[in-house]
C-alpha cells in the first residue's frame, strides 16, 4: 500500500505518521498541499513535487494551512475530486469541511441530539451585542476557523463587547459567541479512531482556555461509558473516521461536548500515555482499506 501524507511541512506530526508507515512496511511520502498542481484533460490529475496523488491508495490529511479563500477551495476541490477517482482520503473532504467551520460542526451536533454550549452566530455587531445578552452576559468569541486556542475571546462586559465587535465588524469578521460554561479550568480530549477510543486525557489549565498549546497540563483519563459513547455519536454526526473530541464535564454529570477536530494534532495526548496514537491510525488505514 502507498500512502501519502498531505500537510504543510516535515513537523512532529508527519515524522511520527511516516514512522509508523515505514515500520509496517509500507510506503509512505509527505506532500505539501501548497504545492499541488492540478491537470484537466482527458486524463484528469493531481500532483505535488512531481509525484501523483492519484498513484497512490491512500491519502491522509494532516493540515490545511490557511490561505486566501480561492486557495481553501481549491485544496478541498482536489481532495473532492481524488475521492471521486477512487483514491482514499482520511478524513474525506466533507468531514473537513465540517469540522473545519466552528457553526457547521455545533449545528450537526445540536441537530444530533447532543449537548453544546448555546451558541449564536451573525453578521452585524448590532446582532452580536444583542447575543451577548441573550446568552446571558458572559461568553466566549471564537474565530470561525481556528484551532490551538488562538483568537478565542472571553467577555462578560457590555463596553468591551462593543469595542470587540467593533473591531471584529472592520474586518468583515462573522461572530460566533458561545455561553461560557464554568469549568474550573479542565476538560477532556478524547482521540476516537473508527469506532472506538484510542486515548483520552484531562487538560487542565490556570485560567478558562485548556488548550495543550497555550499551555495546559495534561495527564490521562479514563471516560465513562457515557462519554465514550458521546465522543462515537460526535464523530458520527460530522462524519469523520478519526478525530479530536472536546468534552467539558459540569457539575450535574453531563459532558458538553465543546468541538470535534477533524485534523486533531496528539503530542500532548501522545505524552500521558503508552499508546502508539500514529501506529493506530496506521493500523486502522492498513485494516480498512
Amino acid at each position: 500500500m502507498r500512502v501519502a501524507i498531505v500537510g504543510s511541512g516535515r513537523g512532529w506530526h508527519t515524522i511520527e505518521l511516516q514512522r509508523a508507515f515505514l515500520e509496517r512496511g509500507l510506503h509512505c511520502d509527505l506532500m505539501p498541499i501548497t504545492g499541488m498542481q492540478a491537470r484537466v484533460a482527458d486524463q484528469p490529475s493531481l500532483s505535488s513535487r512531481d509525484l501523483e496523488l492519484d498513484s497512490y491508495d491512500a491519502i491522509l490529511v494532516r493540515i490545511i494551512p490557511r490561505g486566501s479563500l480561492e486557495q481553501t477551495i481549491f485544496r478541498m476541490d482536489a481532495l473532492h475530486l481524488l475521492e471521486e477517482r477512487g483514491v482514499r482520503v482520511l478524513n474525506k473532504a466533507k468531514a473537513i469541511e465540517r469540522t473545519v467551520d466552528k457553526y457547521y460542526t455545533s449545528g450537526l451536533l445540536t441537530q444530533a441530539g447532543l449537548l453544546t454550549p448555546r451558541t449564536i452566530v451573525c453578521e452585524r455587531s448590532d446582532d452580536a451585542l444583542k447575543a451577548f445578552v441573550t446568552l446571558g452576559l458572559d461568553v466566549v468569541v471564537k474565530p470561525l476557523f481556528g484551532s490551538m486556542g488562538l483568537g478565542l475571546v472571553r467577555i462578560e462586559n457590555e463596553d468591551l463587547a462593543y469595542r470587540v465587535f467593533k473591531a471584529l465588524e472592520i474586518e468583515r469578521a462573522v461572530y460566533y459567541l458561545q455561553e461560557f460554561i464554568p469549568h474550573q479550568g479542565r476538560d477532556i480530549r478524547a482521540f476516537v479512531l473508527g469506532d472506538r477510543v484510542v486515548a483520552s486525557m484531562e487538560r487542565i489549565a490556570d485560567g478558562w482556555r485548556t488548550n495543550f498549546a497555550r499551555g495546559a497540563e495534561c495527564r490521562a483519563v479514563n471516560l465513562t461509558a457515557d462519554q465514550e459513547e458521546l465522543c462515537l455519536r460526535a464523530t458520527q454526526a460530522v462524519g469523520t473516521e478519526y478525530a479530536g473530541v472536546d468534552l467539558l464535564p459540569v457539575s450535574s454529570g453531563d459532558s458538553y461536548i465543546l468541538e470535534v477536530n477533524g485534523i486533531p494534532g496528539w503530542k500532548g495526548l501522545q505524552a500521558t500515555g503508552e499508546v502508539d496514537i500514529a501506529g493506530e491510525i496506521a493500523n486502522y488505514l492498513q485494516q480498512t482499506m
